[in-house]
């Protein structure tokens, strides 16, 4: 069983603190995401993991072993990075086994692992072309493929599609995924995209200014974040939220022009709160209300509509069928009472 578990890791650059007491577990075979803004302290934490940054307090296990202090190589861990790194004089079979060369494994062993991680990656017909004659998509499958024949007990991905085109990653998302369900050991995938993460992981780790926010599996933090930060970051596009006071048992929201009453404990009358409801929880009553249509994003079978308020505030709201509300239309939302989320405007803490 390997597993790996952070217990209050602190980084210190300096007097500058970026990771803060972080206490996480990431259970044997799982596929963990750690997502957040740039700046959040994910890559660093990840370096943490893989010995690249040294640990300034707290402790890292692998397994049973607490690998805080231990070197790189002693880690049982492989690491893919956003830059393919492969060395273009060699084949792609030479990349995939040179870290084993390095360590004095038989050749024929090299290349019986060699062969096993290209045929997982189907990178068979590869193998003598050198990485200037390959993709993007075929060489980070390479670089994936040098991590595989280490045999490593731990998988750690450092934003590996980011350079990739739009289309590419989609094709190397589907590729991880499958490798993870064939392979079955723990990876934890650094990413600042929420899709990615949401179509990847088993536990989503949400992290802003070196402190964790929430940690949960995807659908539990888009269906039930904890604070506004984790409701705006989960989800595309962003959650919408919207001004308003607790007013009559209800929330009083001026963007809108009318109240709305939430499925909710509201706090004390005359409280400020935050209302949040999703695009795709919208719907848009064309021909009636006060809200002008200012820009409409046709996508083909799904339109995202944004609309201004006189309060400046904007809503974006998911439409699909044939009748869809166009720029310079006057319109009206409604939405369901259960799918409208409230935070405090103070803290930013959801409200239940």
């Amino acid at each position: 069983m390997t597993g790996v578990t952070l217990q209050r890791t602190v980084k210190r650059y300096g007097e500058v603190q970026v990771i803060h007491g972080i206490d996480l577990e990431v259970e044997d075979g799982e596929f963990c995401v750690f997502v957040g803004p740039s700046g959040c302290g994910k890559s660093t934490l990840l370096r943490m993991i893989a010995g690249l940054e040294e640990t300034t307090e707290g402790q890292i296990n692998i397994g049973a072993r607490d690998v805080t202090k231990a070197d790189p190589s002693e880690r049982g861990v492989a690491m893919v990075f956003q830059t393919y790194a492969l060395y273009p004089h060699m084949t792609v079979e030479q990349n995939m086994g040179f870290g084993l060369k390095m360590n004095g494994v038989p050749s024929a062993e090299i290349k019986k692992k060699v062969k096993a991680a290209s045929d997982i990656l189907k990178l068979d017909d590869y193998l003598k072309r050198k990485p200037a004659n390959l993709s993007g998509g075929q060489r980070q499958r390479v670089a994936i493929g040098r991590a595989i024949v280490r045999g490593p007990e731990v998988f750690l991905f450092d934003e590996p599609l980011s350079n990739l085109d739009a289309e590419l990653r989609v094709e190397m998302r589907v590729e991880i995924a499958r490798l993870h369900k064939e392979i079955g050991a723990t990876m934890i995938y650094v990413t600042h995209d929420q899709v990615e993460a949401m179509t990847l992981a088993d536990k989503i780790v949400v992290l802003r200014a070196g402190h964790i926010e929430q940690v949960g599996a995807p659908l539990e933090l888009y269906r039930d974040p904890d604070n506004r930060f984790v409701a705006g970051f989960i989800g595309s596009p962003a959650m919408n939220f919207l001004n308003g006071k607790v007013m009559d048992g209800a929330v009083a929201v001026p963007a809108l022009g009318r109240s709305v009453m939430p499925e909710v404990n509201l706090p004390m009358e005359g409280t400020e709160v935050i209302i949040g409801i999703r695009p795709e929880h919208i719907e848009v009553q064309r021909g009636q209300g006060g809200l002008n249509a200012e820009l409409s994003e046709a996508l083909g079978g799904v339109s995202y509509l944004h609309l201004g308020t006189h309060t400046d505030e904007r809503i974006i709201c998911e439409e699909r069928g044939d009748e869809r509300a166009r720029e310079g239309d006057t319109v009206d939302i409604a939405f369901e009472p259960r799918r409208v989320m409230v935070f405090d405007a103070q803290s930013e803490l959801r409200i239940r």
